[in-house]
């Protein structure tokens, strides 16, 4: 039936405009072989195409292209990342978000090195066995790094399909029918800078906003534009509105500067990250109970609570700072985290707006 269905849809766009239009404007990322090395025989490296994919998941290119070359830089194999202490990693992940990620990525490269000998399954199949490796992830290394028929689509890649077909069946529910198309689109022959070619035109052309349809190498293909609907496709079900979640976080900071911190829990939400101390969060938390607090110190209570939206709620923390005398010992599970050391904690973006409160801005003592 869906078959039948796409069938009906009738695109007439050809793959090999694209790849044409991709040959001349391709994006030059630091994780791609460009077209003319390709040409020429030039092998994308699996392990950075599967590294920059985990990395692009739910992130956008700009933010990832620093922590790429960090990475590579520094961990230049998959081997030598399965080798990294896991605090390493995290440590360089952080800040880029969504961090079951970087936990996968390590649980991945040791599968890699330990169980392939440090080399990718070539295919779909194969790839999806590895740890963090779902079907997008799967499909896009298979196409790129192996040049295997797949069909790879990502979000840039959806709207770029509802537009050729005027498809108005919103998202997520529109997810299968955009599969089908681009499977049906594939061509045997370059699938992967096909996919990269799907994804530059998304970026840079097919924006969600005022999309440049005279630059479209499609542009004459595409129903979306002939209707008049374009720039409103993809359309999208209503979002249930997110919860508000509270919490508190303690930020001692002991005279010589070093600030307390702990390690969260490996499991669950920011797992295995570095924080200041925070109480659990919840719709109900208390803000104002210094019975959470790690140590018996002068708290008081920033002017400002930090906010920060996660995929699933909002969270508001108000933040507590406290003095600590310079021979206060760490409770268990807990260290002292020199000033000039900070900047290299494993600290989730959330958590550094917390230390930037606490440590700046001091405010009314509690009562």
């Amino acid at each position: 039936m869906l078959g039948q269905a796409v069938d009906r849809m009738n695109i007439t766009a050809n793959p090999a405009e694209l790849l044409t239009w991709y040959d001349r404007h391709a994006r030059r990322l630091p994780w791609r072989v460009p077209p003319e090395d390709r040409a020429h025989g030039v092998v994308p490296d699996p392990y950075r195409v599967w590294l920059s994919e985990v990395m692009l998941q739910q992130t956008t290119v700009a933010a990832v292209r620093s922590y790429f070359e960090a990475f590579t830089k520094k961990w230049p194999t998959v081997k030598a990342l399965a080798r990294a202490a896991e605090e390493d990693v995290m440590k360089a992940w952080a800040g880029l978000g969504y961090y079951s990620r970087a936990r996968n990525l390590k649980k991945c490269a040791e599968t890699v090195a330990d169980d392939f000998g440090g080399r990718f399954p070539d295919d779909e199949d194969g790839l999806r066995q590895l740890p963090g490796v779902g079907p997008y992830t799967a499909a896009a290394i298979a196409a790129i790094a192996f040049d295997r028929k797949a069909a790879v689509v990502d979000g840039n890649i959806e709207r770029v399909m509802t537009r050729l077909a005027a498809l108005e069946t919103p998202l997520p529910q529109a997810k299968p029918q955009i599969r089908a198309l681009v499977e049906k689109l594939t061509p045997e022959g370059r699938p992967g800078d096909f996919a990269q070619a799907m994804m530059d035109l998304g970026a840079t052309i097919c924006t969600p906003r005022k999309p440049a349809c005279a630059l479209c190498p499609w542009t004459s293909h595409c129903a979306g534009r002939k209707q008049g609907i374009a720039e409103s496709l993809p359309r999208k079900a209503p979002k249930a509105e997110k919860p508000t979640r509270k919490g508190m976080a303690f930020v001692a900071i002991r005279e010589d500067g070093a600030v307390l911190l702990r390690r969260r829990p490996p499991r669950g939400l920011l797992g295995g990250m570095s924080e200041p101390p925070t109480t659990p969060w919840s719709e109900e938390a208390e803000t104002d109970n210094l019975g959470h607090a790690p140590l018996p110190l002068e708290w008081q209570r920033s002017a400002a609570d930090v906010r920060h939206t996660f995929t699933h709620f909002h969270l508001e923390m108000a933040v507590w700072r406290a003095k600590a005398p310079s021979d206060t010992a760490a409770p268990d599970g807990h260290w002292w985290s020199p000033p000039a050391d900070l900047d290299g904690e494993a600290l989730p973006t959330v958590m550094r707006k917390a230390l930037a409160e606490g440590i700046g801005k001091p405010a009314a003592k509690a009562r």
